[in-house]
């Protein structure tokens, strides 16, 4: 069973890591300090909600279906994409440009709709959750404890990413980190988006 737990923990651990859209933009809630914990607490749901659907079979329904793919494919591009555009305007106007003008903080209801977009907008979060990860659990001696492996990884993950940047706010909100970060996020999001458009799944 430790075994199993471990293996959970450690390759969704790798997986959720490399997941890019989720991580910049909890990251840039937790800088602004704009309702980050629960952007982390939607991801977190989101990711053990999707590990347990994958190990009881949805993937195969998923399989079944690539035209579902096909069209969050093409959504993700789009909100991606959108996403970049805002980050790179934000970039080009600077953190004193946004707060002596635009920069207020939003609703909650925004920042959770939006967590919800990027998460479940991004067909490499089902690949990842509903696929790739189950096809390792199958393999386990545990499969339930292979899944609170997967679930504790994400927690953990998500959980330091909020908890770090809203502790590093004070030195990352300068101008020019803040035009820095601002430009890397629209980065990750644009070549995410292009890697979608042109490479598929």
């Amino acid at each position: 069973m430790l075994e199993s737990y471990l293996t959970g923990l450690v390759v969704c651990g790798g997986i959720i890591v490399a997941i890019g859209a989720q991580n910049a933009y909890i990251l840039s809630q937790a800088i602004r300090r704009e309702h980050h914990w629960w952007s982390a607490g939607i991801c977190m749901v989101a990711d053990v909600t999707l590990f347990t659907l994958g190990m009881f079979g949805v993937s195969a329904a998923l399989m079944a279906m690539p035209e579902a793919l096909e069209l969050l494919r093409w959504l993700g591009v789009a909100f991606l994409g959108w996403l970049a555009v805002q980050a790179f305007y934000r970039a080009s106007r600077g953190r004193v440009a946004l707060e002596a003008g635009e920069f207020t903080k939003r609703s909650l209801k925004g920042v959770l709709f939006t967590t919800l977009a990027v998460t479940l907008l991004n067909p490499q979060v089902y690949l990842d959750t509903l696929l790739l990860i189950p096809a390792v659990g199958a393999q386990q001696e545990n499969a339930t404890t292979f899944v609170a492996g997967a679930s504790s990884a994400s927690i953990l993950w998500f959980g330091l990413v909020a908890w770090g940047g809203s502790a590093l706010a004070p030195v990352l909100s300068r101008p020019t980190a803040w035009r820095l970060i601002d430009g890397v996020i629209g980065l990750m999001m644009a070549g995410i988006a292009l890697q979608l458009a042109f490479s598929g799944l």
